[in-house]
């Protein structure tokens, strides 16, 4: 595939938020990137524009970040970008009314393949997440004296799957 992969240095700009879906969880934020240039007249760095990316991250990486960042932190994002454009009416009116615009905007989003803390501004301290034994079904008796087969790779509830990834994260004592 001719995917674009970009690596981008900048701040949560957002909460993550995360939920669980068939294909399994996924995590999604905002992250500002603000260019910063060496100003040799006045000797002193400025910064320029601020370009704003929506970041996607599915399975455990989905699930790892939304235990382990917070609004403001420096972060190193690398991934695909993908860029999209959508149509919407404004002003009176719905669109096809009279005196609707139809305006385009676009959209410049980031499917994380890696992220990681900026350690030039910060320190960080790696926990190893806990791999538990992969398993597709589990027997569980339904109190009829039978046995009820369900698939461990359906959706189970967001909070606490999100819940369920900050304890894997914990050290153990």
């Amino acid at each position: 595939m001719n995917d674009t992969m970009v690596t981008l240095v900048g701040n949560v700009a957002t909460s993550v938020e995360y939920r669980d879906t068939a294909t399994g969880g996924v995590a999604r934020f905002r992250f500002a990137v603000t260019a910063r240039r060496w100003d040799r007249e006045r000797g002193t760095w400025s910064d320029g524009h601020t370009s704003f990316y929506t970041v996607f991250a599915w399975r455990t990486l989905g699930a790892h970040l939304a235990a382990s960042v917070s609004v403001g932190e420096p972060l190193i994002v690398h991934g695909r970008l993908r860029v999209r454009e959508e149509e919407f009416a404004s002003g009176p009116g719905e669109e096809g009314a009279a005196g609707a615009e139809v305006r385009r905007r676009t959209f410049v989003d980031i499917d994380a393949v890696a992220v990681g803390h900026d350690l030039t501004r910060g320190t960080a301290a790696f926990r190893r997440a806990v791999k538990a034994e992969p398993r597709t079904t589990e027997r569980q008796g339904n109190g009829a004296g039978g046995t009820v087969e369900r698939d461990l790779w359906e959706a189970p509830n967001p909070p606490k799957a999100a819940a369920r990834a900050a304890q894997e994260l914990e050290p153990a004592h």
